[in-house]
């Protein structure tokens, strides 16, 4: 009997071993590297120098443009935010009803979830090219505009960065919309529908309320996953113009892997990784943030 039990808990162990070792090569291998190697001055071509916390002095007092991109990070996920959320859950809406062809377009609009993000910036970056554009060539068409708007230049290119990541991200949280909207219960409704409630005192007082623990996770893996959006930015403009467009991570990856544009000429590791721990920080903090509001505003109601 214990050389059956021993033999079943050796099979569970080899099982879960895959994933273990991918895990710890994937995951906690390289967070042990950044906590080693941000204390230390390290570019790969000369040997490691311990020098404390000079890259958290030199974050705090010395590298204003790093807390620029923190700024450019919270505008970029704030209006990502804005624009994804209730546009995928208007389309999630319209999608919960029955008619012809309705699984062909929830298809077409969950599409650019499965695109590659550097694919989808090419793209775009040809639809919103300042010369022959087809976004300028349809709005000059229309009289919205009477000249070439260059969506990339300075006073556009935020924008442009989160519209790109907003269409980029509006299938997935429809589907998942759409799935809390499929739990509630069809009784609700028809209950609502007999006592002469209207469609949008149904909304309001039936649908929002219902949702709100499906919206509590949905608007908690929009703020995360929107703080780490970078690979879009960095293929339509590599964090430009004039630092416009620069988030944090994105300015994290450029110490490890210096870009064209990015102002670098070589890596340093030991900041990057200071860098990458403050940042992880910030999106921690924010998070825990959010989970406090959320957790007392679930005990006064």
């Amino acid at each position: 009997m214990i050389a059956k039990k021993f033999k079943n808990k050796r099979q569970i162990y080899l099982m879960l071993l895959p994933n273990v070792l991918i895990f710890s090569a994937m995951s906690i291998y390289p967070i042990l590297w950044v906590l080693k190697y941000m204390f230390f001055q390290y570019d790969m071509t000369s040997p490691a120098k311990f020098i404390g916390l000079d890259n958290f002095v030199r974050a705090f007092t010395r590298d204003t443009y790093f807390w620029r991109t923190v700024l450019n990070t919270l505008v970029y996920v704030v209006g990502k935010l804005v624009l994804t959320l209730p546009f995928s859950f208007l389309l999630a809406l319209l999608l919960n009803k029955k008619f012809r062809g309705n699984r062909a377009v929830q298809a077409m609009i969950f599409s650019p979830t499965i695109m590659s993000a550097s694919v989808m910036a090419i793209i775009f970056y040809f639809l919103f090219n300042a010369y022959n554009g087809d976004v300028n060539h349809y709005l000059m068409k229309l009289g919205i505009i009477h000249s070439p708007v260059n969506w990339l230049g300075q006073d556009y290119a935020m924008l442009t960065v989160i519209i790109v990541g907003a269409w980029g991200a509006l299938g997935n949280y429809m589907v998942y919309f759409l799935a809390g909207l499929q739990s509630i219960p069809n009784d609700i409704y028809e209950s609502a529908e007999i006592d002469g409630v209207t469609p949008w005192r149904k909304l309001w007082s039936i649908t929002i309320p219902m949702l709100g623990p499906v919206l509590k996770i949905i608007l908690m893996l929009a703020i995360t996953i929107a703080f780490q959006d970078m690979q879009s930015i960095m293929v339509l403009t590599e964090g430009g113009p004039n630092g416009a467009t620069e988030v944090m991570f994105l300015y994290v990856y450029k110490f490890f892997f210096p870009l064209s544009a990015g102002g670098l000429v070589r890596a340093e590791f030991g900041y990057g990784a200071a860098l990458s721990v403050i940042s992880a920080v910030i999106v921690g903090g924010i998070t825990m943030i959010y989970l406090f509001f959320t957790r007392k505003l679930d005990e006064i109601y």
